[in-house]
């Protein structure tokens, strides 16, 4: 691996020269900060987004009981009984689920988080 002279010739003029500097000062001045592209406080997008992120947390949680509610039936360590409320239970939250999505102007596919590099989370 080859060294880097930090102090060279070249690094000072890379540092010290005025070309287009002054026309690049004008444009990042003019440009929206980064900060005001990732926050916008309309009320109504503060509200839609945060019933998205609440949906999100719901949607999550209704498929992991989902998961597992499949889990112990299969293994067979629920009642009939059991079995059918949980059926009911489980079909009134999808139902209430597609109701407060259209409340609030969602679609179940837009649920989810993008986690960067570990991907969606629904």
């Amino acid at each position: 691996m080859q060294a880097i002279d930090l102090h060279g010739p070249a690094v000072a003029k890379v540092l010290t020269h005025t070309g287009e500097t002054g026309t690049f000062a004008s444009e990042v001045a003019q440009a929206p900060s980064p900060l005001a592209r990732r926050i916008n406080a309309d009320p109504r997008n503060v509200e839609q987004g945060l019933a998205k992120l609440v949906l999100t947390i719901v949607e999550l949680l209704r498929q992991l009981m989902e998961r597992q509610a499949l889990r112990r039936m299969e293994a067979g360590s629920l009642t009939d009984d059991e079995v059918e409320r949980l059926g009911d239970t489980l079909w009134k939250l999808d139902e209430r689920m597609t109701e407060l999505c259209g409340i609030f102007g969602l679609r179940r596919q837009e649920l989810g988080l993008d986690l960067g590099p570990l991907g969606d989370l629904l």
